[in-house]
């Protein structure tokens, strides 16, 4: 598997997740030039940035999500974390991690978050 996610879940509006997302050892040799996020797809809805982490470490959020979470790596441990705060009924979505390593981008297999409201 390239990328691992888990951490999603159902919760109450206003409450938080941690989704973590493990890279491969073996295929992310160079994990802290690589460019990394969290993207989600809402049924019905197009693919979306979440989070992102440039190749220069540069944070990057969507519009909604600004403010309310929080991208995070791990270089060593080959890592990416996101703090979902403050969850809404519209941050519904099946969550994927990215990374891009020499023009390829690999995916994550989703993980679901679903918030009640």
């Amino acid at each position: 598997v390239q990328l691992q996610a888990s951490g999603g879940g159902l919760v109450q509006a206003g409450g938080s997740l941690r989704l973590s997302c493990a890279a491969s050892e073996s295929i992310f040799t160079d994990f802290s030039s690589n460019a990394k996020g969290w993207y989600r797809e809402a049924p019905g809805k197009e693919r979306e940035l979440v989070a992102g982490i440039t190749s220069t470490g540069r944070l990057t959020y969507g519009d909604s999500m600004r403010g309310r979470f929080t991208i995070s790596g791990d270089n060593a441990e080959k890592m990416i974390y996101l703090q979902m705060n403050t969850l809404n009924p519209e941050d519904t979505a099946v969550y994927f991690c990215a990374c891009n390593q020499r023009g390829i981008t690999y995916w994550g297999q989703g993980t679901q978050v679903t918030v009640s409201s």
